[in-house]
């Protein structure tokens, strides 16, 4: 699992296990192959705390949500993978702050912080608090890990990654080597090869 701004809530279907997988700054190895779960895009989610205290985590849905989680993951338990992801999608609430998305659409943009903040109406300081509260992280992280998704996308489609590297926003192609293998603890090459989109 790769930096991708999103927030995760996972059923492990084996083992009945429920729990959300926070904002990543490094790669998590996936230690599962049965998962059923919801991906919620950078900043949707509201679990009843700020998404920073998430970042790099791995933690049980129940401790956070105590005997609501467990009533959710009874409601799993004979569910196929559609019935489940219909349950989780209907116990989870999103966040509708209108800020949140425009954040994550200047962030993408690599817009700088002060412009944002001017753009958005807030302090520097504003900005990244709240960035961090919806996002785990501040501004400058979100774009960062916005353009990785934006490369690694690119390159499944099969793009050189010179050309990877011009279209994502990089200074130039070992900028963007440096910045995948600190994302994601491996090349480009690593991470595409043999996979689809």
């Amino acid at each position: 699992m790769v930096p991708d701004a999103c927030v995760d809530v996972m059923w492990e279907r084996q083992s009945g296990r429920l729990w959300v997988a926070g904002p990543d700054t490094q790669a998590h190895p996936a230690k599962s192959a049965s998962l059923v779960g919801l991906r919620f895009r950078p900043g949707d989610t509201a679990l009843g705390l700020p998404v920073s205290e998430l970042l790099d985590a791995r933690v049980d849905l129940a401790d956070l949500w105590g005997s609501r989680a467990d009533e959710l993951r009874d409601r799993l338990v004979d569910a196929d993978v559609e019935e489940a992801q219909r349950i989780l999608l209907a116990a989870l609430p999103t966040d509708p702050d209108p800020a949140v998305g425009a954040i994550r659409a200047l962030a993408a943009r690599g817009r700088a912080v002060r412009d944002m903040a001017d753009e958005l109406g807030l302090s520097e300081r504003q900005l990244n608090r709240r960035s961090h509260a919806a996002f785990g992280y501040g501004p400058k992280m979100l774009h960062r890990v916005l353009r990785f998704q934006r490369a690694l996308t690119l390159a499944r489609e099969g793009l050189g990654f010179a050309e990877v590297a011009y279209r994502a926003g990089y200074a130039d192609q070992p900028h963007l080597a440096r910045d995948v293998r600190a994302l994601a603890g491996q090349s480009l090459g690593e991470l595409t090869s043999g996979r689809k989109p």
